[in-house]
C-alpha cells in the first residue's frame, strides 16, 4: 500500500446528481442522473483504478483496457509514483489512446483478431514479475473502489430503481455493495447491449456464460467476454434483472442526454438511458437513478451519433 498517499475517499470527486425532468417526462418516470463524466479522467473507472494502485505494494501495474480503465490507472499510477503499461486493442478510440499516453503510461497495442488482450498482458507479466496485473473489473479492490459510488447513490435519494451499465460487472457489483452498505431499498438493474448479452444469459442460466469473441457493440466498455467471477458472486443475487439494449437505443441514449440534458456521454455511459428507452413500462411512475458512467468518446463517433436521424 502507498501509505503516504491519501485514500480514495479523499481524492475522488463526489458524483454529480442531476435531476432530468425533460427526460423523465419523455419516459414517464422521475429520472435522476448519476453523472461520472466529471470524475477524474472522465469516468467512474478512477474509483476502481486508484483503489487498486493505492492498495498493492507493486512498483508497476499492467492492465488490459479499451480505454477508460487504462486512462484511470495511468493517472492513478502517476499520482502514486508507479509505472504503468496498458494493453489496448488497435481499434480503441484515438482519444482514449492519447489520454492514456498523456498520463505517462506506455500503451501496448494488440490486434485482438490475432491475440487477445489477456494473452498479451500475460506475456508482459512474464517479462516483469514485479508488476501487478490489474483487472479492469474482476478484482475485489475494483469492487471496493466502485462501492464508493453505490454509497453516494444511496445518500442522494430514496430511489425506487438504480440502472447501471454492465460490461464485466465491476461497476454494478460495486454499486450493489455500496447500496447494501447503506441498506438502500432500490432495485438494481443492469443495462447491457443486446449484442453483448452474456450477463443476461448468465442470470438466466444461473452460471457465468461467456461470449465467444469480443462483441462488436457501439458500447466499447461492454465488449467483455464475460462477467468477472468476483462480480458474479454478488450480481447473481443483487440484480433485479438486466435490460438488453439494442444498438439504436444506445445511440438514442447518447442523443437524448445531449438534447434533453445538455450532457455529453460515451455510448457505454448512455446504456442506462438506453435501457429506459428500450423498456419504459418497466420504470413508469418510479423514481430512477440512472448511472452515466463516463464521457470519453471519440469526437468523430460523437459527431456521427448526434447527426444520425432519431
Amino acid at each position: 500500500m502507498s501509505s503516504a498517499a491519501p485514500p480514495l475517499e479523499l481524492v475522488v470527486r463526489p458524483t454529480l446528481t442531476l435531476p432530468a425532468p425533460r427526460l423523465g417526462e419523455r419516459l414517464g418516470c422521475a429520472v435522476t442522473l448519476i453523472v461520472e463524466t466529471f470524475q477524474h479522467t472522465g469516468s467512474f473507472k478512477f474509483r476502481a483504478a486508484y483503489s487498486v494502485a493505492h492498495s498493492v505494494p507493486h512498483p508497476r501495474l499492467l492492465a488490459a483496457s479499451s480505454g477508460n480503465f487504462g486512462q484511470a490507472l495511468a493517472y492513478a499510477c502517476r499520482r502514486l509514483g508507479k509505472g504503468c503499461t496498458i494493453v489496448m486493442p488497435e481499434t480503441s478510440a484515438r482519444v482514449k489512446i492519447a489520454a492514456v499516453e498523456s498520463h505517462g503510461a506506455r500503451v501496448d497495442r494488440v490486434d485482438t483478431s490475432v491475440k487477445s488482450r489477456a494473452a498479451r498482458v500475460a506475456e508482459l507479466a512474464a517479462e516483469d514479475p514485479e508488476a501487478y496485473v490489474a483487472s479492469a473489473y474482476d478484482d475485489p479492490l475494483v469492487i471496493a473502489g466502485n462501492a464508493t459510488l453505490g454509497r453516494e447513490i444511496a445518500g442522494a435519494g430514496d430511489f425506487d430503481d438504480v440502472v447501471v451499465p454492465v460490461g464485466g460487472g465491476g461497476l454494478s457489483a460495486g454499486i450493489a455493495v455500496g447500496l447494501a452498505d447503506r441498506r438502500a431499498r432500490a432495485r438494481l438493474w443492469g443495462a447491457e447491449p443486446r449484442l453483448a448479452n452474456d450477463a443476461a444469459r448468465s442470470l438466466a442460466a444461473g452460471e457465468i456464460v461467456a461470449n465467444e469473441r469480443e462483441p462488436a457493440t457501439l458500447a466499447d466498455g461492454a465488449r467483455t467476454l464475460s462477467l468477472g467471477r468476483h462480480n458474479w458472486t454478488i450480481l447473481r443475487d443483487a440484480l433485479a434483472g438486466i435490460v438488453e439494449v439494442e444498438e439504436a437505443d444506445i445511440a438514442e441514449g447518447v442523443r437524448r442526454l445531449f438534447l434533453d440534458v445538455n450532457l455529453k456521454s460515451e455510448p457505454t455511459g448512455a446504456l442506462g438511458v438506453g435501457a429506459l428507452l428500450a423498456e419504459p413500462e418497466r420504470f413508469r411512475g418510479r423514481w430512477v437513478a440512472c448511472v452515466v458512467s463516463g464521457g470519453n468518446v471519440d469526437p468523430g463517433v460523437y459527431r456521427d451519433l448526434l447527426t444520425e436521424a432519431s
